[in-house]
């Protein structure tokens, strides 16, 4: 039997139990994770005493509870011992007839038989890293092989958030500076503060050209961001630092690109010949959601 919970009514000490033990662990679902990065306090969907359970996050929108997954959070689901096709189902079945859905993922370890839109990720397991160098891509080598001149000039430096932050600001393109970029901000620094997320910064000529964010946690490394100064793209800076962070981190974390929709994107990660690992994500357009939602009240189903 699957049962909703609300947020004060979730034993998170079960909650934490049934995601370490899951065939499908994923760092995302926590609850250190999920505080931080939804806006309004998020429900669970149970099946029985925490045999399987399903986080879902929402927002509101006039007055609506509307399902979204919140930024920065790739994958959610259903998180169980054994990766069952059936419950998944009944799980899927529960969430679309019980709430309204804007967008939300499972994750690449769940099975469903309903078809449902799939995304692209890449995912790097624990090796050795010369196992894992070897297989690079020749471009992605020759990217990775800096010229002496270069070698003497850069520095590879874990930075402060102030500094990580004030680059991010300067250097990035396509969102909002009032709302998006606020926001993966305040998200960043909440993790920063507690140690989840660092950021790593190459430096050239002893000024930064280029930094990623990562998350680790539940023995993985996450890609949260990359961001370059676009006057130093040629020195392939953002190779160099993830081939870094492999080095620190394949022997014993797995490495989650956290992405690779966009063609320029997916080549990029595809240099370093990770693992392709899709995932199923359900999305309404605001038009379905209002026909959706006519149809949860008539049948008395919305949760408020």
């Amino acid at each position: 039997m699957i049962r909703r919970l609300k947020y004060h009514e979730i034993d998170f000490v079960k909650y934490a139990q049934c995601l370490k033990n899951s065939e499908q662990r994923k760092y995302s679902a926590t609850k250190d994770f999920l505080d931080t990065t939804s806006t309004m306090p998020w429900e669970l969907l149970v099946y029985k005493d925490y045999e399987a359970v399903m986080p879902v996050p929402f927002v509101r929108k006039y007055g609506l509870k509307i399902v979204h997954n919140p930024k920065l959070c790739q994958q959610l689901g259903v998180f169980s011992r054994k990766d069952n096709i059936d419950l998944n189902e009944a799980f899927l079945e529960y969430l679309e007839t019980n709430y309204l859905i804007r967008a939300y993922p499972f994750n690449d370890a769940n099975q469903l038989r309903t078809k449902i839109r799939i995304k692209k990720n890449f995912i790097l397991y624990p090796d050795t890293y010369e196992k894992v160098y070897a297989r690079y891509s020749p471009k992605r080598k020759r990217k990775l092989r800096l010229s002496e001149e270069v070698l003497k000039q850069s520095q590879i430096k874990t930075i402060s958030f102030d500094k990580g932050k004030a680059f991010i600001e300067a250097n990035t393109i396509g969102l909002s500076k009032d709302n998006d970029l606020g926001e993966f901000m305040r998200i960043f620094e909440s993790f920063y503060l507690v140690n989840y997320l660092k950021f790593t910064a190459f430096y050239y000529q002893n000024r930064i050209i280029n930094v990623i964010a990562t998350y680790t946690d539940c023995n993985m490394v996450a890609l949260l961001g990359n961001f370059n100064d676009k006057d130093y793209v040629k020195l392939s800076g953002a190779s160099v630092l993830i081939d870094h962070l492999l080095k620190e981190n394949i022997n014993t974390h797995i490495f989650d690109f956290e992405g690779g929709e966009l063609p320029n994107i997916e080549e990029f990660f595809r240099g370093f010949r990770p693992e392709l690992r899709p995932y199923g994500i359900i999305e309404n357009s605001k038009k379905n959601l209002l026909k959706k939602l006519g149809s949860l009240i008539i049948r008395g189903k919305f949760f408020l």
